[in-house]
């Protein structure tokens, strides 16, 4: 019996996930979608369809798990597309993720449920990058939250939902110019963008080896290399860019942030960029690699561990391979894999000033010269953010 294909399609721009949904599900025979409707979780209820190029075949609903639309679209996925696989007629099942769900959380689940993952696609509009990466709405204020904890906003989900996936379905959208595709190849620039047109007799056979797009979705996926693709100790960033009127800063450097004088430019370091990402490090706390993840004008700003440089030899061992090596690249004799690597992209990036600020906040060649037992004593402007 062939195994079956499990693709996720995900994405905030609806039209173009709907479109992308409608295209594979043409391109290849005996192909369903299975998608939960997570707009009904007020009522208490996930609605489950399942339909393929004909129609729905089924639709049910199953109940929320701790209050949870979310959890339960995790409890309710796996065993029907285990269900899909045991009967033995479907070759692919799409999942066509609800707006607000996020690709990598599904994949992970997909993948330990012991099937087979063989793509992640998110679909965009290029017309709409700009639009929803400074879209500081909470998700909840866009009746988009998938729970009633749910603090995410419509920016930060679309920056995750686009940077996982290593397929790209991007419309022919007529209102986009070439700064939105520039900005869409800076943001994600290792991604396979494959266009779909919207406007598509989708009901029209396609290619006996399959469209470009299905081809993508087909072509295999592993989660744990895309996990690693995230991680901000090994995250494959963007390079420098510039071009269209949109550029990339990549912004590297080998000394520590001063915590107070950071803390005191945050605001305008995250609103000079439509999306800025990275690790940082900071003076009082040289031991731990800092993750920044900035969109929609609003900056996360958590720990991701210790850096490589601060472990044990003996603790090395148990450091996935990835990281590792993603250290080795960059390792400095003095401080190892400690360092600021920080990127922003946006249009019309005011590099010169930005590049001046980041300056600004280093420790100075006094405050270094210190020492760590100095820089330790510095006042620790980010304990609120990190809720040490």
């Amino acid at each position: 019996m062939p195994d079956l294909s499990v693709v996720i399609v995900g994405g905030l721009h609806t039209e173009a996930r709907r479109a992308a949904v409608a295209q594979l599900l043409a391109d290849v025979p005996d192909s369903v979608v299975l998608h939960h409707d997570l707009a009904t979780a007020t009522a208490g209820t996930v609605v489950r369809t399942i339909r393929d190029a004909t129609g729905i075949v089924t639709a049910g609903e199953t109940p929320l798990v701790n209050d949870c639309a979310c959890c339960a679209l995790r409890e309710d996925l796996v065993p029907e597309l285990i269900r899909l696989r045991d009967a033995g007629a479907t070759r692919m099942a799409i999942v066509e993720l609800w707006d607000s769900v996020e690709p990598k959380a599904m994949a992970e689940v997909v993948t330990a449920g012991g099937l087979t993952l063989t793509g992640v696609v998110t679909a965009v509009d290029p017309a709409l990058v700009l639009p929803y990466l400074g879209n500081g709405d909470d998700l909840a204020e866009r009746g988009l939250a998938a729970a009633p904890t749910d603090q995410r906003t419509v920016a930060d989900t679309f920056a995750r939902q686009l940077e996982y996936a290593p397929v790209l379905a991007v419309t022919d959208s007529p209102e986009a110019d070439e700064e939105d595709r520039e900005l869409l190849a800076q943001l994600h620039p290792t991604a396979r963008q494959v266009p779909i047109n919207t406007g598509d007799d989708l009901t029209v056979p396609r290619p006996r080896h399959g469209s470009p797009l299905s081809q993508a979705a087909l072509a295999g996926f592993d989660v744990e290399s895309a996990a690693a693709a995230q991680h901000p100790a090994c995250a494959l960033l963007p390079a420098e860019a510039d071009a269209h009127g949109v550029s990339t800063l990549v912004w590297h450097r080998r000394r520590p942030f001063h915590p107070e004088r950071l803390y005191e430019a945050l605001e305008d370091l995250t609103c000079a960029a439509a999306r800025s990402r990275g690790r940082f490090w900071l003076a009082d706390k040289p031991d731990v690699l800092l993750h920044w993840d900035a969109a929609g004008g609003a900056l996360c700003v958590e720990s991701a561990g210790p850096w490589l440089a601060s472990l044990p030899d003996a603790a090395w061992d148990m450091v996935p391979p990835v990281r590792r090596a993603a250290a080795a690249l960059d390792w400095h004799p003095e401080h190892g894999d400690c360092c600021q690597h920080l990127v922003f992209t946006s249009p019309a990036l005011d590099r010169d000033g930005l590049e001046h600020l980041l300056e600004s906040c280093l420790l100075t060649d006094a405050e270094y010269a210190a020492g760590r037992d100095a820089w330790k004593q510095l006042p620790p402007a980010f304990d609120t953010l990190l809720e040490v």
